[in-house]
């Protein structure tokens, strides 16, 4: 009976094992958002050294065959068999794909407000500056579902406390689970008028309306970033634009590219991540021209990705809008670029970032 149970077992095993050494290797998994290990090239040195095992190990991981199916499987196990909360840090919450933000570091946070007090003394000192910060959708769905999450609230006051120049904006009470997409990281830019309104009427400028804008679904379905992560087949989520004919009519002018384009970038709807079609998705630095502002006023966000979707509603008063993203620009190469000369500054970043914030420059 040992002989018949083991002959299955080897040929299993002989299969996988070609599988992984002759199938073309894959260059990205689509599931994961990430490229994969290639096989590494064999040298005397590699060998020697152990550098090619070590590569070897992480080629082998990343073009298993079958692996997405094995992901699966595994995550089920975890899941649904061993009844753990969650699977390398990634749970599920009311029909939400969440990924545990634990424990709050202020080491991070106060490595981002000194980023923050630099660009306040070298730029904008004479400027109305605000700051808000974009909760992640763990603060409301954490507690309630026993997970851990970082202490928010300290954070919050780090930021008020750590930035007494800046007016702070409270997001919190204008959102709730529901206005995050159910695989991603993102806010769900449709239900985000109550928040745009708040920071509207912090800055003294008109807030947007439901009224003035059509909303308008993409044809193509959005896979987050957390449904890849989860390794479960979730139904996708839907991205809406909120488009008017004011939007339409701004130029969005592209610093790394040269280029002018649209508020929504459509040649993104064949991008890996159709957020993207935000403003085009990762920039260091946008500048948005409105011809049909009521007002000759500028405004300049210092911002991460959640920006994106955010500023287009934000656009109403104002005659220019430059968006900065000091992730991918250095903060001390700025003034080659903008004149600032005292326009309105908010400061928009997400709990994400400044819990992570090493890539501020």
């Amino acid at each position: 009976m040992k002989k018949y149970t083991a002959v299955p077992v080897i040929a299993l095993w002989l299969a996988l094992t070609l599988g992984a050494w002759f199938s073309p290797a894959d260059a990205l998994s689509e599931a994961e958002r990430r490229p994969l290990a290639q096989r590494p090239a064999v040298s005397g040195e590699a060998l020697l050294s152990g550098t090619f095992m070590a590569d070897f190990e992480d080629y082998s991981l990343d073009q298993f065959p079958l692996r997405d199916a094995f992901r699966q499987i595994k995550t089920r196990f975890h899941y649904f068999v061993l009844g753990q909360m969650d699977n390398n840090g990634i749970y599920l919450a009311k029909g939400h794909v969440v990924k545990q933000e634990y424990p709050l570091s202020e080491v991070s946070v106060n490595h981002a407000l000194n980023r923050f007090q630099y660009l306040y003394e070298t730029y904008f000192s004479g400027s109305n500056v605000y700051a808000a910060v974009v909760p992640d959708k763990g603060y409301y769905l954490a507690e309630e579902s026993g997970h851990l999450a970082m202490d928010y609230e300290t954070m919050f006051r780090m930021v008020r406390e750590g930035m007494p120049w800046a007016s702070f904006i409270d997001l919190t009470d204008t959102l709730s689970a529901a206005d995050y997409y159910r695989t991603d990281t993102h806010w769900r830019q449709e239900r985000l008028l109550e928040t745009a309104g708040k920071i509207c009427d912090s800055l003294g400028v008109t807030a947007p309306r439901e009224s003035d804008f059509t909303r308008t679904a993409l044809d193509r379905p959005f896979y987050g970033v957390y449904r890849g992560q989860v390794a479960l087949p979730l139904e996708p989520d839907t991205i809406y634009l909120l488009e008017s004919p004011l939007l339409e009519d701004c130029i969005v002018y592209d610093y790394e590219t040269g280029e002018t384009g649209t508020v929504y970038d459509r040649s993104k709807l064949d991008s890996r991540d159709l957020y993207d079609v935000y403003l085009s998705g990762a920039r260091s630095l946008l500048t948005i021209e409105n011809p049909n502002a009521s007002t000759d006023r500028e405004l300049i966000v210092f911002r991460d990705s959640f920006g994106s979707s955010l500023v287009p509603l934000l656009l109403r008063d104002y005659a220019t809008v430059t968006l900065v993203d000091i992730r991918y620009i250095r903060s001390d190469l700025l003034d080659r670029f903008l004149d600032f000369s005292g326009q309105d500054v908010l400061l928009l970043y997400s709990t994400l970032v400044l819990n992570n914030s090493a890539s501020l420059k």
